[in-house]
């Protein structure tokens, strides 16, 4: 059930292979919280995640429906207090204090924009090209397992 902040707490089902990308994208990134979120009219709700004790929050909210979905890159935001986009943003005034965001589109063979596959830390910092590189290879992971299940 939403709650007012925009911020809900309601589960979906795990599944194995969106969740071991999770893990090894926070590692190889060496972020405390990373996840796959989906986003529809209303809500970004998150397929897996590490990390975070939300399961949803509103589109309104987001970083990623309002910014990374809209990408067909990796978007990187090494200090988002500083950031104009989303420096007055509820997630970073306030739990889960982000600070640092890296995101990228999933994205279907047709162009449509699922969700993204994402990396966030409390504190500000940059990944490097290899981290980067890795992360867009954990995308396409992300969107293969994806094409998958709508096959």
């Amino acid at each position: 059930m939403p709650h007012s902040s925009g911020i809900a707490s309601s589960t979906r089902r795990p599944e194995r292979a969106f969740d071991d990308l999770v893990v090894i994208a926070a590692q190889i990134c060496g972020t405390p919280i990373a996840f796959i979120g989906l986003v529809d009219a209303d809500w970004q709700w998150f397929k897996t995640r590490i990390g975070l004790s939300i399961a949803e929050v509103a589109r309104a909210v987001s970083f990623c429906s309002a910014h990374t979905i809209k990408q067909r890159g990796l978007i990187v935001v090494p200090k988002a207090q500083e950031d104009d986009r989303l420096r007055n943003n509820p997630l970073v005034t306030g739990e889960p204090h982000i600070r640092f965001y890296a995101g990228a589109p999933l994205v279907t063979p047709d162009g449509h924009a699922l969700g993204t596959l994402c990396v966030v830390h409390r504190v500000e910092r940059t990944l490097t090209a290899e981290q980067l590189e890795a992360l867009e290879a954990l995308k396409r992971q992300a969107e293969a397992q994806l094409e998958l299940r709508q096959n």
